[in-house]
């Protein structure tokens, strides 16, 4: 599926409800790498007419070096410092849709700012989905180990009880991508307004986790 952005059937009074009730704080979607938070970051961005932001290409731009460049030379704490700081500056920023690392979540310091100023999003997915995402892919530094499959799950481990305090938890999987984004938009719409659009059921993929 491309990663593109499409046009999709909108519901303006849902967007409209859910923009209005975010005010100026923002969404942000949490989780694994390969999960598609960037994909449905900016799709979602799209229908609500709100800025998209990823945060690993904001590091980049601060930094000016990549994220493997920035391991490589300075080490993990040097980039999870740097990562807590441009997200902090994103969130005080204005209203936005923002896609984090995956290990961003991890840092309480990070979770405390999210919980101020924005409403998250875990999308969550399962390592054989992950697996199949990321494999290829030369751009993960956590992955360089001589067993990708075992660090993922290790990861998963380690970060699943922390993404569970995420405001909401939609399933990523392999259905087209604005059924993701629709799942997410009807859970944003019962957290922020209590109720879920007219006559629609609480999609498959949602769970509110608040």
């Amino acid at each position: 599926m491309s990663d593109a952005a499409v046009p999709a059937p909108t519901h303006p009074t849902l967007e409209a409800d859910i923009t209005a009730a975010l005010g100026t704080r923002s969404i942000v979607l949490v989780g694994m790498m390969g999960a598609g938070k960037s994909t449905i970051g900016r799709r979602m961005a799209l229908r609500l007419s709100l800025p998209f932001t990823d945060a690993d290409t904001e590091i980049e731009a601060a930094a000016r070096m990549t994220i493997p460049e920035i391991f490589e030379t300075h080490g993990e704490p040097y980039f999870r410092d740097g990562e807590a700081r441009v997200i902090a500056r994103i969130l005080d920023s204005g209203s936005v849709v923002l896609a984090t690392g995956g290990g961003a979540f991890m840092r309480e310091e990070t979770r405390s700012k999210i919980r101020d100023r924005a409403v998250s999003i875990w999308l969550k997915a399962d390592s054989d989905i992950i697996m199949r995402r990321v494999r290829r892919r030369a751009d993960r530094p956590l992955l360089q180990t001589a067993d990708p499959e075992a660090t993922v799950n290790r990861l998963l481990g380690e970060r699943e009880p922390v993404y569970q305090t995420a405001d909401l938890t939609i399933a990523s999987r392999d259905v087209p991508h604005d059924r993701i984004v629709d799942e997410c938009l009807a859970a944003l719409h019962a957290h922020l307004c209590g109720v879920h659009p007219a006559g629609e059921p609480p999609p498959d993929g949602l769970n509110a986790t608040s």
